[in-house]
C-alpha cells in the first residue's frame, strides 16, 4: 500500500504524541534479538558467514513490498530535477554514510553536479570516518543543518533512518516539508515519527540483525538498495541513460572514457576509430555523439536538441520534449 502522509501544522507522530517522545528503542524491530543468531558467538567462521548471508536473503523481498513508494519518489525526484531543485539526502550514523555514497557517486555516473544531489550528515563530513552519533539527538542541528540549504518547493528531502525515529532526522524532514518542500523517508520500522513527518514514506521491514540493534547490517543493505533505485529511476526518467546505457558518463579518466567508446560501440554499432573520431567532434560528450551519430547531425544541432529536451537523450534523437 503507498504511504502518503497529509500535510500537518506540528510534528506528531502516529498516535498523536510529539515525535521527540520516542518508543523505547528494545521495542523496535530492527533493535529485537534474531532468533536465528542465536549463540552467535561460539559459531565457527562458515556459519557465522552462512547465517549472515541467510539473513541477508531476506533483504530484496523486504524492498520489494516497498516498490510502489519507491516508484513515487523516483518520479517525485526526477521532477525536482528537471524543475532545477535538488535531490538532498539526510541522515545519521550509518544511514547517513549510504546517503553520502549515493550523493557522491552521481556526478561520475550521470555527470551531474554536486549540487544537483547533496547530503547532510549529522556531525558534518567528518562524522563519514569518525561516529559522533550524539548529534543524532539533536533536533535544533537537524533543523539548523537543513535550514543552512534552504530548502524550497522545487527540492525533494529524504530522511534516512533505520529506526525511524531519529530526532536529528525527524526534524530536518520536518522543517522541509514546512517550506514547501517535497520529503520521503526510508526506514525499517512501521509507524514511525520520521513516517509521519514525510510526505510519503518508504518501510522496508527487514526484520532483527544478526547482532541485535547493527543496522549497518540488513538496514544498513536495504537503504543502500533503495537510493540506488531512486537515483538511477530518476536519472532514467530523465533520459541520462539510453537503453540500459550510462550514456552521461563524465569521462575524466582512461576508465570512463573507454566506457564512453563502447557505449557508443554497442548502441550505435560502430567500430572503435569511428566512435573514437566522434567522440573527439563531440567535445568529449557521450550524449552529443550519440545525438550525432543516431539522428546523423552536426555538434550544433545535437547540443540544440539536448537542450530542447533538458538532457534527455532519447528525445534528443527523436527531436520532441519530455512530458511527465
Amino acid at each position: 500500500m503507498v504511504t502518503m502522509i497529509e500535510p500537518q501544522a506540528g510534528l506528531k507522530s502516529p498516535n498523536g504524541s510529539p515525535a521527540n517522545s520516542h518508543t523505547h528503542l528494545h521495542d523496535l524491530l530492527t533493535e529485537s534479538p534474531n532468533d536465528a543468531s542465536q549463540g552467535f558467538d561460539t559459531k565457527s567462521a562458515l556459519e557465522i558467514a552462512r547465517i549472515i548471508n541467510h539473513e541477508d536473503s531476506k533483504v530484496a523481498a523486504a524492498v520489494k513490498k516497498a516498490l510502489p513508494e519507491i516508484a513515487l519518489v523516483i518520479d517525485s525526484v526526477a521532477r525536482s530535477l528537471r524543475e532545477g531543485g535538488r535531490l538532498i539526502y539526510i541522515g545519521a550514523g550509518s544511514s547517513g554514510r549510504i546517503a553520502s555514497l549515493d550523493a557522491c557517486e552521481c556526478p561520475p555516473y550521470f555527470s551531474t553536479t554536486p549540487q544537483t544531489v547533496q547530503y547532510i550528515m549529522a556531525g558534518g563530513p567528518k562524522a563519514l570516518a569518525s561516529p559522533v552519533e550524539v548529534n543524532e539527538d539533536s533536533e535544533e542541528l537537524g533543523q539548523r543543518d537543513i535550514a543552512r540549504r534552504r530548502p524550497t518547493r522545487k527540492d525533494m528531502v529524504i530522511g534516512l533512518s533505520s529506526s525511524g525515529r531519529t530526532p536529528y532526522v525527524v526534524a530536518a524532514v520536518a522543517y522541509a516539508r514546512a517550506r514547501g518542500a517535497k520529503t520521503a523517508c526510508i526506514t525499517c520500522n512501521s509507524n514511525t515519527p520520521l513516517a509521519s513527518a514525510a510526505d510519503i514514506a518508504i518501510v522496508a521491514e527487514v526484520g532483527p540483525e544478526v547482532i541485535s540493534g547493527s543496522t549497518r547490517m540488513k538496514a544498513a543493505t536495504a537503504q543502500k538498495m533503495i537510493t540506488n533505485m531512486i537515483t538511477t529511476g530518476a536519472m532514467t526518467r530523465l533520459g541520462y541513460v539510453y537503453e540500459n546505457l550510462m550514456v552521461n558518463v563524465h569521462m575524466q579518466n582512461s576508465k570512463l572514457v573507454e566506457r564512453g567508446i563502447g557505449i557508443l560501440i554497442r548502441a550505435c554499432g560502430i567500430d572503435r576509430e569511428r566512435a573514437v573520431d566522434v567522440i573527439k567532434s563531440a567535445g568529449r560528450s557521450v550524449p552529443v555523439a550519440l545525438v550525432m551519430l543516431k539522428a546523423n547531425v552536426d555538434k550544433p544541432e545535437a547540443v540544440r536538441r539536448l537542450t530542447k529536451s533538458g538532457g534527455n537523450v532519447r528525445l534528443a534523437i527523436e527531436d520532441t520534449v519530455m512530458d511527465f
